[in-house]
């Protein structure tokens, strides 16, 4: 039996789950991986994961969460600039889903409903049968994220919540959107209208940091980043907005994730 079936499937090991997923201990390791201490786990991580380190700005990195919000260089994410072009703000592993007033984000074997993601009854109503688009980040990809597009932002939400694991066992058993804690901000896209762009923390992830409050988002501009952990982006886009590239339905239809870049398209302008 492995770590994550441990904890998720026993008794003892929710008991341990339950301390493990406390904000006390995630400020902990926190803290350990924002020193010094933590920089010899950056060699074995590099290693496991298979990361190619020509890609990132490494100059002065001393701590392990340095290391894990590490800096890309410049042209190895372009991002499109079409206005009519939907375009990813991380990179990871995407999943579409039509929004209802029932059910709205399954993922794996869990399902959330819209409301109970934001907390906001109203807010989610206006989202009833547009689309969810989930990206879901794993601990190889790069862990800082863009603007979808840009236009005048609210301030950010943040929900609190109990962080948990994003690894599919996890979310055979626990609504994991329910309970990590969250924060997004609404964005008045010219093209798209009004967007929602979420960003979900995972177990061990101690921050989602993000730059900026309220103003004006700019589209590929840098919006934030998360210290380790996978985590999770979400954009809610309204009812009419947007054609999401085929493949990527194909795939969602099928219960299978396409792995996107940050600033690729991936949907035009209905």
């Amino acid at each position: 039996m492995d770590s994550l079936s441990f904890l998720y499937r026993t008794v003892p090991g929710r008991f341990f789950l339950k301390l493990l997923a406390s904000r006390g201990v995630s400020k902990v390791c926190g803290a350990f991986l924002d020193s010094r201490l933590s920089a010899f786990l950056i060699k074995g991580f590099v290693k496991k994961n298979n990361i190619n380190t020509d890609d990132y700005i490494l100059e002065g990195v001393k701590t392990f969460n340095q290391f894990f919000r590490r800096q890309i260089k410049d042209g190895k994410r372009p991002f499109d600039m079409n206005k009519e072009h939907l375009c990813c703000p991380c990179d990871g592993l995407l999943s579409v889903w039509n929004i209802n007033k029932y059910t709205v984000i399954p993922v794996k074997q869990s399902q959330y409903t819209l409301a109970s993601l934001l907390q906001n009854d109203q807010l989610a109503a206006e989202y009833e049968d547009g689309l969810c688009l989930v990206f879901r980040l794993c601990v190889d990809n790069y862990h800082r994220y863009s603007y979808a597009d840009s236009g005048k932002k609210s301030s950010n939400v943040f929900i609190k919540g109990v962080l948990h694991t994003v690894r599919p066992i996890a979310l055979e058993n626990r609504p994991v959107f329910v309970e990590n804690c969250r924060e997004y901000t609404q964005i008045e896209s010219e093209a798209f209208g009004k967007i929602i762009q979420m960003e979900v923390g995972a177990m061990l992830v101690g921050r989602i940091v993000n730059l900026e409050g309220e103003g004006f988002a700019e589209r590929g501009k840098e919006k934030g980043y998360f210290e380790y952990g996978g985590s999770t982006i979400i954009l809610l886009i309204k009812k009419d907005k947007i054609c999401v590239n085929q493949n990527i339905i194909d795939n969602s239809v099928s219960g299978v994730e396409t792995p996107v870049k940050m600033g690729e398209c991936i949907a035009t302008l209905m």
